[in-house]
């Protein structure tokens, strides 16, 4: 649903663009940075899963999550903005949240109503993506949606190394809400409490500007003709 370079030259992004051409060289220095993030996700999630070292798996988590904003700044200020790359590098963060939840559930430090919040809320963001396709248009990312990602990886990150441990703060005593009761918990959990409270905000939000997008392609003086019944396909 979303654009992962949002703004040029200072201006704010528009609400929704159409799809636009890009360069399609593919071998820049941006591109295998962030062909370099995707490859990494894989062994990260391998290493946590396996739970031989816990300092290994936060080295390669961390490291493929903190070079996004790398990848995005070498693109925009080389001129280097390619379609590949707009493509692949909203994957990787996509995939890199799926695998830190999936895997950090797996070693029983996230409940499993995390993982199952996070999994439907991109579920419905591809969706939505998948439907403004079918008007040509693509919303670029907001500064909430970028500072979700940027919480919920830092959050798992600290998870998946397991320090700092701070006490609970007695609130619920329930497996379910680590950090809520009296057991001491990583301080990852705040920052993943915080990501999930804004991942819900921004689905809203990116709902909100989806609408007027496809109301302002379809409405009257948009050129576009008008929607058909019968539903879609």
């Amino acid at each position: 649903m979303v654009d992962e370079h949002a703004e040029e030259h200072g201006r704010p992004a528009p609400a929704a663009v159409p799809h636009a051409d890009h360069s399609h060289d593919v071998y820049t220095v941006a591109n295998i940075i962030t062909v370099l993030r995707l490859v990494l996700v894989p062994f990260a999630f391998a290493v946590l899963i396996e739970g031989v070292n816990d300092l290994v798996a936060f080295i390669l988590y961390a490291f493929a999550a903190s070079t996004d904003w790398l990848d995005g700044q070498i693109a925009r200020r080389t001129g280097t903005v390619t379609a590949i790359g707009k493509a692949i590098d909203p994957l990787v963060d996509r995939l890199l949240l799926a695998s830190g939840v999936i895997g950090l559930y797996v070693v029983d430090r996230l409940p499993a109503w995390v993982m199952v919040v996070l999994v439907m809320r991109d579920a419905y963001l591809l969706y939505g993506a998948w439907r403004l396709e079918h008007h040509h248009l693509r919303l670029p990312v907001t500064f909430a949606g970028k500072a979700t990602t940027a919480v919920l990886l830092g959050g798992f990150s600290l998870l998946i190394l397991g320090w700092p441990v701070l006490t609970g703060a007695g609130l619920i005593a329930s497996p379910w809400f680590p950090g809520l009761g009296s057991e001491p918990a990583g301080a990852g959990i705040w920052l993943v409490y915080a990501g999930l409270a804004m991942s819900l905000g921004t689905a809203a939000h990116y709902t909100v500007i989806a609408r007027r997008a496809v109301k302002a392609a379809t409405g009257p003086g948009s050129g576009a003709p008008a929607p058909q019944g019968g539903g879609s396909r």
